[in-house]
């Protein structure tokens, strides 16, 4: 709790302000059964009608004073609880964006939306009742019980021992549904990512006839989260019976032994009247108070979960110190690079070494999962080095700060992200001012002009989220365009041609090599065709280089990139080219 109060502050004028509306309603309310006591004792038996109708209209304007605060406060809280979730959702958020992969990766995606949408609602709920009820119940049963004994003493014996049982018999309701709502959130993650899995994999699910096996799979899951819930649910839902069972027991033992008093003389029928509303009225607050505290078990796991993400020490920062003199323009290297991703049993880069000079071309190539997409993340530090540096423009990535290391890069990941908006709003990410001119002139790089032209908005056609309407290869043209639109001194592209045809292939990479003057390009690849013009292939094996050289020169030393090469190419057509050399 401390952590979430510490970085998102309540307004202490506002705090004030609601408590001085709560104590004013509750000490209205309170005063009504006094004066009900007097007009039954004074002006009922003494016949005084004068009394009676000035009482009354007492009372009137002090029921329309404790309405109009209870307003006030209703809608101070609800001010003071919104500003604070908005204000908790945007700490959350910016805390999320100053994560790393290594961080995104341990939390994972469905429980961090879990945390800044359905947590905070549930912080937001109880601190609405916090304020509201948690404020004015405690005021209603102190001002109660002074007014009770001031009114009816002789029945106050009957709340010594109602209350301490109440209180006894609440807390340990709560404390036994509080065990199951950490488990519970737990579950809700389970789910969550189960639901974000299956609508991100529904054509694969479907492609596979799959779906009966992910309906048992989340059905399992969801059985155990209604188990949790299930319990908890009854725990706490016992709570209210039990209360309203001591509720009824105390009201009946408050009326018995008024009714001796009253017999004996020793007690006015008023003073009973006002002594049985006010200790139902103090009953009711503990209740209300019982109901705010109910709610607290949730907030507080939710909480706890918030807490976890604001707390999570970011793995990778900004340089404290002034940036080094860049000794060079363009230019990355890799310096004996060995990197493993967190909690993994060993790395999966291993002894990497080479540098790509302005202009020049480095393309990775290797078997699938060897660790090509890994270095390349180094590059703009979604990742850390284990060992080894990594330098752009000559200065060790680590000694940037973050915002300008970016700057000199334009990334293509493997998986094409695309923003719901329309093709010049994803364009101009890669820069803000773009004009038209230069939307124009980065789709023609990319290719993609051919079917941006064809849309009846062209640069503003919609669109959707994730690049839906979009078919796999206009997604990575889009993607491409993006980058090119920045005008980096580095390119990164992370398997950015796959989904391309040879031809287009071919086509684009001629147009950024046109493009691209001076600037680097790193390029990983699956296909030799793609990365046969490259200055130096580096192929890796199980993370480690086995060969860096040029097409030719590794058809001849490198044995796996001449296998890569006869599968893809055929081997007489390897043979020709060795022959060649």
């Amino acid at each position: 709790m401390g952590t979430v109060f510490s970085r998102v502050k309540l307004s202490v004028k506002q705090v004030v302000l609601l408590i001085v509306f709560m104590l004013i309603a509750s000490i209205t309310q309170m005063l009504l059964p006094s004066l009900i006591s007097k007009m039954i004792d004074d002006g009922v038996s003494g016949g005084r009608d004068g009394l009676i109708w000035g009482l009354a209209i007492a009372m009137i304007i002090l029921s329309l004073i404790a309405c109009a605060m209870n307003v006030l406060g209703t809608n101070l809280s609800a001010a003071i609880t919104t500003k604070f979730s908005a204000d908790l959702r945007q700490e959350i958020f910016q805390k999320i964006q100053s994560f790393s992969a290594a961080e995104v990766d341990k939390f994972g995606t469905a429980s961090l939306i879990t945390r800044n949408t359905t947590d905070v609602t549930t912080i937001q709920t109880f601190l609405s009742m916090l304020l509201r009820l948690g404020l004015l119940a405690p005021m209603m049963a102190v001002v109660g019980l002074v007014l009770s004994s001031a009114t009816g003493g002789e029945t106050g014996s009957v709340l010594a021992v109602a209350i301490p049982v109440l209180l006894i018999v609440s807390t340990a309701l709560i404390v036994g549904a509080s065990r199951y709502s950490i488990r519970l959130r737990r579950k809700i993650d389970d789910i969550n990512q189960l639901f974000l899995e299956t609508l991100e994999g529904v054509r694969v699910i479907r492609a596979f006839n799959k779906q009966e096996t992910e309906i048992d799979r989340f059905g399992v899951t969801n059985e155990e989260t209604a188990r949790i819930s299930r319990k908890s649910v009854t725990i706490a839902g016992m709570l209210f019976p039990v209360v309203q069972m001591l509720f009824g027991i105390t009201t009946v033992c408050v009326m018995g032994v008024g009714s001796y008093f009253v017999i004996k003389g020793q007690m006015e029928v008023g003073a009973l009247v006002a002594s049985t509303q006010y200790i139902n009225i103090i009953l009711l607050s503990i209740i209300l108070m019982t109901y705010v505290v109910s709610l607290f078990p949730d907030a507080y796991a939710c909480m706890k979960r918030i807490a976890d993400v604001l707390n999570t020490e970011v793995s990778i920062r900004d340089y404290a110190k002034d940036e080094p003199e860049k000794t060079c323009k363009g230019t990355v290297e890799f310096k004996n690079v060995t990197f493993a991703y967190p909690g993994a049993d060993e790395p999966v880069v291993k002894g990497i070494s080479f540098v790509s000079n302005p202009g020049e071309t480095t393309a990775i190539i290797g078997r699938t999962g060897c660790g090509k997409s890994s270095v390349v993340k180094l590059i703009p530090r979604l990742y850390d080095t284990l060992f080894g540096e990594v330098l752009v423009d000559g200065v060790n990535v680590k000694h940037y700060k973050l915002e300008n290391l970016r700057e000199l890069i334009g990334y293509v990941p493997q998986k094409n992200v695309l923003f719901s908006g329309d093709i010049a709003s994803n364009l101009n990410f890669g820069n803000e001012s773009g004009s038209e001119a230069e939307w124009k002139e980065a789709c023609r790089i990319a290719c993609a002009s051919e079917f941006v032209e064809k849309k009846d908005a062209t640069y503003h056609s919609p669109i959707a989220q994730g690049g839906t309407n979009l078919s796999g290869g206009q997604r990575q043209r889009m993607a491409i365009a993006r980058a090119v639109m920045k005008k980096p001194e580095v390119y990164i592209f992370d398997d950015s041609f796959s989904a391309l045809d040879m031809k287009t292939d071919k086509e684009l990479r001629g147009n950024l090599k046109v493009s691209m003057g001076e600037a680097t390009m790193i390029l990983v690849a699956q296909r030799v065709n793609t990365i046969m013009d490259a200055t130096r292939i580096i192929v890796l094996d199980q993370g480690e280089p086995v060969g860096i050289g040029t097409h030719k020169e590794l058809l001849k030393s490198c044995g796996l990139y001449r296998e890569i090469a006869e599968i893809q190419l055929g081997k007489e057509a390897v043979e020709h080219e060795i022959a060649g050399v």
